[in-house]
């Protein structure tokens, strides 16, 4: 067996792991409000490839034993990552009828309940994440500063800042440093998030989290440039979504900007950067190495 089958075993064993962490973790679907969990269940378990709550699990192994708190920190960013998908579908924005393969949110519970699932799940992120301080009361101080990374990251100043920048420049060129902003934060803050947390709640130093943190921003622009790439060059069957949407929504990319080249390059000088950093941490994790080339190179 070749190491490419030994990782892809490895990851289906862990995304099998992480699917019962959300289960876990999801709320019964009671009371006259049930259609809401249901639509949230249906949202949440929509398969995918789980890499933010894997990046956070895969970064806090780097440095140390990993402990308790983690698994509602794992469920709580896949939420978030989920609402800002189920909002992306919706006719406001990307008006998406499929995702994964199947029926999205609104197609299904709803416009009025794609909304209101998008913002349960988000609210329900951080009613999980703070079931860590009842597992784990002496580890406050860890929790509090994870609990502040998962809020900032998520927010105007990470996530929803870049996807305002995005709904905003749609429809008209943007420049490179334009273009850059909306990549760092629509796609790279929930990255940094994921392996900031990991590395906080594995106790790393205040230095190695600022090192870790710019690993995940290299990942997560060079991730996102890969979209670019595959909404050109891959299938509606691979993707698993529709291709050629970023001409569609007449939106500027890496791809439009400086050509398949280019942006294949730079794809890779930013994986470059991210594994020699990676390189330089005492802690070994082959494994999380593989996940970020495998993560920047997909071809889904």
């Amino acid at each position: 067996m070749n190491s490419k089958e030994e990782f892809t075993i490895q990851m289906k064993m862990k995304v099998a792991e992480i699917e019962e962490i959300l289960k876990r973790y999801l709320p019964e679907a009671e009371g006259y409000q049930k259609v809401i969990m249901e639509a949230m269940e249906y949202s949440l378990m929509a398969g995918g490839k789980r890499l933010r709550p894997m990046l956070m699990q895969e970064t806090c192994r780097l440095f140390g034993e990993e402990p308790e708190t983690l698994k509602p920190f794992m469920a709580a960013l896949e939420m978030i990552h989920t609402y800002s998908l189920v909002h992306d579908d919706l006719p406001a924005m990307d008006n998406d009828e499929y995702r994964r393969g199947r029926k999205t949110t609104h197609i299904v519970y709803g416009e009025d309940m794609g909304i209101l699932a998008g913002d349960a799940l988000l609210n329900y992120a951080f009613e999980t994440a703070f079931r860590a301080f009842e597992q784990s009361p002496e580890d406050s101080l860890k929790i509090g500063r994870a609990l502040t990374v998962l809020g900032r990251k998520a927010g105007i100043y990470g996530m929803i800042g870049g996807q305002v920048i995005d709904v905003k420049e749609t429809g008209h060129a943007v420049s490179k440093d334009v273009l850059d902003t909306i990549y760092e934060l629509k796609t790279g803050a929930l990255i940094e998030c994921a392996m900031m947390i990991g590395a906080i709640l594995g106790g790393a130093s205040n230095a190695e989290i600022q090192s870790v943190e710019k690993i995940a921003h290299y990942v997560g622009v060079a991730f996102q440039i890969q979209d670019d790439i595959l909404d050109v060059t891959s299938t509606e069957e691979v993707l698993g979504k529709p291709i050629h949407s970023d001409e569609k929504n007449q939106k500027t990319t890496y791809v439009t900007l400086l050509g398949i080249e280019q942006a294949q390059k730079k794809v890779e000088e930013l994986s470059n950067e991210a594994i020699a950093l990676l390189h330089q941490f005492t802690g070994e994790n082959a494994y999380l190495e593989q996940l970020l080339i495998q993560l920047i190179h997909r071809d889904r």
